[in-house]
């Protein structure tokens, strides 16, 4: 079939009086086809007008494709058991055509962004080898819109607490931070609702507000208004990750700020520059840094167990062995763990990423070996104090009653204490000597009895009946 360009200059030649022969000649075509145009004289392609197979089964079709949920194997299944001729292929081009279950595809567009307007935070699971296993570790990535400036770092999972971890990290590293920052409606950082109706969680608000950002999130299923962000990880996936082995977290995210420094610092050919050469324009508009960063850090509170350690996302940490059975509070930051009593520091420990229960001791944590500061030595705590110091049954019932809780008798003091503090003296001794008598340590137990001499004694309803 003779294109529109063909067909416009056999009309063009045609007017300037040449006859069909020379013009097949002068274009390479057939005399026939010469003939044909000019007697349509049109430089208009015609269609071909085509029967569809299936145009009579266009109601059944659009039918069973509502009732078979969208499913064309099923609907082609249903219509070839019907008796109907048709291809799978003749069926899916026919439902093209109709937009039966699809739409023309929609032109897509550009996001232009000036220098500070925006920055894309968004996560990604890959797998690589840390420490000799298989990890499936969740990359997380910030870049400027503007300068493409990318930064990323892998954590074992991505909570919250690793979200401003790494956002401080990133806003560091560009040495400020862009006016807003899109997301993809990420459960860490929203608190209900999508796109423009995203209400981030105040918490975050907050940390945005550090940094000079806030956080806004696009709309459900439109990935494109972030591919600066989405795009990379492929790139992250297929060269940075590719063929890498790496010693522990700590070394794998070390090895991502060099990669990211050598990609940022490398010609961009749809850019006709480098990022690095870019941020130079950016850098002046970015939100600076605060004068001071307070570190991130998650707040525990913990009581040092009889060996003098505490539990931290499922590794143990010494502490030094005169809190034993004291409570202390514990900042888990992003490389460390700081263990306060009160407001003094008393421990700190790196902090350790990875499967299993490790231990970890710190020598000076533990007493030394002949100076007499062994278990037996140690000063008891001050519930432990207290009721050495109570009346003779109380001591006794409470040194039974640290025999048989085992490693748990720091807690069982403290509320036995707690117990002596509360109650009246008299019934909670009578409640002590009755429960020493029968051999009853259970807590629950001795304060139902506290309870009942209580009502006994203090409750006693007076007799109101008159005599007779």
């Amino acid at each position: 079939m003779l294109d529109q360009s063909i067909r416009t200059a056999i009309l063009a030649l045609h007017e300037q009086k040449h006859g069909v022969r020379t013009i097949a000649r002068m274009l390479g075509v057939s005399r026939g086809a010469v003939r044909d145009v000019l007697r349509a004289q049109s430089a208009e392609v015609p269609r071909l007008a085509r029967t569809e197979i299936a145009s009579e089964h266009e109601a059944t079709i659009r039918e069973l494709y509502l009732a078979s949920k969208g499913n064309l194997v099923r609907v082609h299944e249903q219509l070839v058991a019907q008796g109907v001729v048709l291809s799978y292929q003749g069926l899916t081009a026919f439902c093209r055509r109709h937009q039966i279950g699809s739409e023309p595809p929609k032109p897509s567009g550009r996001y232009h962004f000036a220098p500070g307007q925006e920055m894309q935070h968004d996560t990604s699971g890959h797998r690589t080898i840390i420490g000799g296993a298989e990890w499936l570790v969740q990359t997380a990535s910030l870049v400027l819109c503007y300068s493409r400036n990318i930064y990323f770092q892998a954590y074992p999972r991505f909570t919250r607490f690793a979200c401003k971890v790494f956002l401080t990290d990133a806003v560091k590293y560009f040495h400020g931070s862009a006016r807003r920052c899109m997301i993809d409606n990420t459960h860490v950082v929203v608190l209900r609702g999508t796109g423009k109706l995203m209400v981030p969680v105040p918490e975050m608000v907050a940390f945005g507000e550090r940094f000079g950002f806030t956080f806004v999130a696009h709309e459900k299923g439109d990935a494109n208004r972030s591919a600066r962000v989405e795009r990379p990880f492929d790139f992250i996936e297929n060269n940075f990750f590719a063929n890498r082995k790496f010693d522990d977290f700590d070394h794998l995210n070390r090895e991502a700020v060099i990669w990211c420094d050598k990609v940022n610092a490398a010609y961009m050919k749809h850019l006709r520059a480098t990022r690095r050469e870019l941020f130079v324009t950016e850098a002046p508009l970015l939100h600076p840094l605060p004068a001071y960063v307070p570190p991130v850090y998650l707040l525990h509170q913990r009581i040092v167990d009889l060996e003098g350690y505490i539990h931290v996302e499922g590794h143990i940490y010494s502490v030094p062995y005169q809190l034993i059975g004291r409570r202390v509070e514990v900042r888990e930051e992003k490389d460390q763990v700081v263990i306060y009593e009160g407001p003094r520091q008393v421990a700190v420990h790196r902090r350790r990423w990875g499967p299993g229960k490790l231990r970890i001791t710190e020598p000076a944590h533990r007493p030394l070996r002949g100076s007499g500061g062994g278990a037996a030595a140690l000063t008891p705590p001050p519930d432990e104090r207290e009721l050495q110091a109570a009346e003779p049954e109380v001591a006794a019932y409470a040194a039974t009653l640290k025999t048989r809780s085992t490693t748990r008798w720091p807690v069982a003091l403290r509320r036995l204490a707690q117990m002596r503090r509360d109650y009246p003296r008299k019934p909670f001794l009578a409640a002590v000597v009755e429960a020493a008598h029968f051999g009853l340590y259970d807590l629950e137990r001795l304060d139902r009895m506290v309870l009942r001499h209580i009502a006994h004694d203090y409750f006693v309803v007076p007799d109101t009946r008159r005599d007779e």
